[in-house]
This record gives structure tokens, sequence and C-alpha cells, in this order.
């Protein structure tokens, strides 16, 4: 069983934090966006709000890019945006 959940991720922040509101999700990450450490937070943080180990999830798309997919392994579709309601 797999979902995924798109998100923008958001570097050089103040704090660590995920966030679900009417424009979708949103991951702060303290690390910058160099060699792939902003991503590597923003996969840790997701996984500590969606209650997951930090290898069940890993990156789909968007490497490169602020908006990025995350593929979440041992949960039904639909379930990570469940969780994440009233972040």
């Amino acid at each position: 069983m797999e979902a995924s959940i798109t998100v923008r991720v958001t570097p050089r922040s103040g704090r660590t934090a995920v966030t679900a509101g009417p424009n979708g999700v949103v991951v702060r990450v303290r690390a910058a966006p160099e060699g792939g450490k902003a991503t590597a937070e923003a996969a840790r943080a997701l996984a500590a709000a969606l209650g997951v180990p930090k290898t069940a999830v890993r990156l789909r798309s968007g490497a490169r890019s602020r908006d990025k997919t995350f593929a979440i392994d041992g949960l039904a579709p639909g379930e990570p945006e469940r969780r994440l309601q009233g972040l």
C-alpha cells in the first residue's frame, strides 16, 4: 500500500514545521536548499507529522523544485491528507 502527497517546501525557515491549510501542505525547514539537505529535512518532518518511520517517506518527484511529491509506504491513498488535517 502506498500513498502520495504533494507539498511545498520552504527552506531557510526559522523552524521546521508542517502545516496544512486551504492552499495545501507546506513544510518549512531550517536547512538550506543545497545538496538535497532541505529535501531530506522535509521528508523527516513529514514522516514525524504523519506518524510513520522516516524510511517510509521517499521523494517521488521535485528534487530541484519547491513543490515536491513524496510517496509514503504503508498508508492508503488519501490517508496522509486526513492525518494532517488540523495542523
